[in-house]
């Protein structure tokens, strides 16, 4: 076998290129070496099989190929296992006119009728050596057809060859493949296609340009034979611009999400006699391969202007909306089966893709979604929050709006003779950095309770901070109990302050005191006064917007139902 492949012997009296340029040995295959080194060294080591099945896209040479495997057989001078294409036999059967070759188009001779009187003449005599049996597109035989050639590749005359072609091999009957060797053909790369219409153009005296030929290797789609058809369409009309399927300018238009230049370049289309199901066929098709070049570069078959075209568009549309086009686009040619107006379904499915937001599937949900994320961040206005009526907790009475009088200097009051209401301290390690007591209770609010135990936050919600100097902050509870159960949190409280202002702080426990601030959130109720307070303990003003609870229960009440009001 050469190591570069002849151009194929023109056949006389034949216009077409494909069928007059078509391959007569295995030495003129092209983009199929797999199968000539299987078959081509089995004919040269008398070592072929009885059945072969031969599978793959249309146009790739499976019925060529099986003609020059009965060639190599039937030859009269082989040359290491391939078929010399000058003896009576070779031209008889490339003529079709030989008694060792017998062809069936299975989609027209499936019954089993004539599958019975094929495989019974295989038992006959034939002048050659071998006797061959081309079966084209066999996954159309009917079952009974099937059956009947089953029984006969159980048992096969000696001198007889089954070859099988097929686009569809998970058709055929697995009891039929298992007694077969199966050989897989390849669509040709745009290379070697390219090489070979040059070849065919220069053996016919064509004088084809480049461009010409670049778009007879778009159009073939890795099939030799559509390539060669296309090549000879091209050459008719001169121009390559017939190489367009009508489809670009839909397609350029859908990546765009030009919904009125889409239905536009469909008018147009149509317009020119196209048929809307066969426009979806080559809108799906060219989504493919859109979506094989993002995804699998390698098993995508375009080349050339065409794939760089689709890998522009494939960046352009992503991923998501490339997977949900191809899926839309299925779906519609099935919804075209039974539709009465087909151009309506591709024209709806098409102005679903270029606005999402016409489709509510989680695709296009999905896709909307990339779009913003694509667009980046985007620079809102802030718009001041609406004023909000706060709610009145449980407990609180209703707020009485006054106007506070001017508060004047609040004294720390006198330390409780008793020892039991100061917790041990010792000297601050440092001055805090200020020591107005308003400043000090909305820092304390805001920035120490928050950062207490949950027990803490409890019993600071239910008291109120008399007074800070010096170090030292006073804090009035409501009873004795709870000033018991502060006294065990109170190291606690000491770090969130110590830490809120950057040194130590002590706090002094006492029960009743001045509410003059609370340790919560101010809210639009008064707070409680204990009403069995000192008059001397109680304060010069008293902030509206304070609220003290007046026990434990209550501050529980409302952790519970935040937001809740009592109804009296």
């Amino acid at each position: 076998m050469s190591a570069t492949p002849a151009t194929p012997t023109p056949l006389e009296g034949v216009a077409s290129l494909y069928r007059r340029f078509r391959p007569g040995r295995f030495a003129e295959l092209r983009g199929q070496d797999h199968v000539v080194r299987a078959l081509q060294g089995a004919v040269q080591r008398d070592r072929v099989s009885h059945a072969y099945l031969f599978s793959g896209p249309r146009g790739t040479g499976k019925t060529t190929t099986a003609r020059i495997l009965a060639k190599a057989l039937n030859c009269e001078r082989p040359i290491e296992g391939d078929a010399c294409n000058e003896c009576d036999s070779c031209r008889a059967i490339t003529r079709g006119t030989s008694f060792d070759v017998v062809e069936l188009d299975a989609a027209s001779n499936n019954g089993v009728d004539a599958m019975r009187e094929i495989t019974a003449g295989a038992w006959h005599a034939t002048p050659g050596r071998w006797k061959v049996y081309i079966f084209d597109e066999v996954h159309q035989l009917s079952k009974p057809a099937s059956a009947a050639l089953l029984k006969t590749l159980e048992e096969p005359p000696h001198h007889v060859v089954f070859v099988l072609a097929t686009t569809d091999p998970h058709k055929v009957l697995p009891t039929i493949r298992s007694r077969t060797q199966h050989l897989e053909f390849r669509l040709l790369p745009g290379e070697i296609l390219h090489t070979l219409l040059a070849d065919v153009s220069d053996a016919a005296g064509l004088a084809a340009d480049t461009a010409l030929l670049e778009s007879a290797v778009r159009l073939g789609r890795g099939s030799a034979r559509d390539a060669l058809s296309a090549l000879d369409q091209l050459m008719a009309t001169g121009s390559s611009s017939s190489s367009r399927t009508g489809i670009e300018g839909v397609l350029g238009a859908l990546v765009n999400s030009d919904a009125a230049t889409t239905l536009r370049e469909v008018a147009n289309v149509v317009r020119e006699g196209g048929d809307p199901e066969q426009m979806t066929e080559d809108l799906c098709a060219a989504v493919r391969q859109m979506f094989l070049v993002q995804v699998a570069p390698d098993v995508s078959d375009v080349v050339d202007e065409e794939r760089e075209q689709l890998e522009r568009w494939g960046r352009d549309m992503g991923l998501a909306r490339t997977v949900r086009t191809l899926e839309t686009l299925g779906r519609a040619l099935r919804e075209m089966k039974g539709a009465p107006d087909k151009g309506i379904v591709l024209e709806v499915a098409l102005v679903r893709l270029a606005h999402p937001a016409l489709d509510q599937t989680l695709e296009a949900l999905a896709e909307r979604v990339e779009r913003l994320e694509r667009q980046g961040p985007v620079a809102r206005t802030p718009v001041a929050p609406l004023p909000e009526e706060p709610r009145r907790p449980i407990g609180v009475p209703p707020r009485v709006e006054t106007t506070p009088p001017v508060t004047p200097p609040v004294t720390p009051p006198p330390p409780d003779p008793t020892p039991r209401s100061v917790t041990p301290s010792t000297s601050p390690s440092a001055t805090p950095p200020t020591s107005d007591l308003d400043e000090f209770r909305r820092r304390f609010v805001a920035h120490v309770v928050p950062k207490t135990s949950r027990g803490a936050q409890m019993i600071l919600g239910a008291a109120h901070v008399v007074a800070f100097d010096q170090g030292r902050v006073t804090i009035a509870v409501a009873n004795e109990e709870i000033r018991q159960s502060a006294l065990d949190l109170g190291p606690g409280v000491a770090r969130a302050l110590e830490h809120e202002w950057g040194s130590r702080i002590d706090i002094a426990w006492i029960v009743g005191g001045s509410p003059a601030s609370p340790t919560t959130t101010p809210t639009s109720a008064p707070r409680d006064i204990p009403v069995d307070q000192d008059d001397d303990e109680a304060p010069e003003e008293s902030d509206p917007e304070i609220t003290i609870h007046s026990s434990v229960a209550d501050h529980l009440i409302t952790e519970m139902f935040p937001g809740a009001e009592e109804i009296s």
